[in-house]
């Protein structure tokens, strides 16, 4: 016996219109993009979002920094340096 996607979707309780979506793919130009926040990162993985929004703008792409946070989420990169509460007691 088959189910109808229609029936799937209500016992579920999902729209139909989730269980059709299908996520773009970047455009080539964020690709581009991309291999270029990972080219600076490489050689510098201290950078966060904003110093490599001013490197890329000195090489001339005018990107705002959203964009560029967003590139650096999706490809799971985050400046290296020492976070919060490093310094605490040890409790003993």
């Amino acid at each position: 016996m088959r189910i109808s996607i229609k029936r799937q979707c209500e016992l579920l309780e999902l729209n139909r219109s989730s269980f059709y979506y299908q996520a773009k793919s970047e455009t080539k130009e964020n690709v581009r993009i991309m291999k270029l926040i990972d080219e600076i990162y490489t050689d510098l993985p201290y950078y966060g979002s904003p110093r490599i929004t001013a490197e890329i703008k000195k090489r001339g792409l005018w990107i705002n920094h959203k964009r560029i946070e967003r590139l650096m989420r999706l490809m799971g990169l985050e400046a290296i340096f020492p976070k919060r509460n490093l310094s605490k007691k040890n409790p003993r």
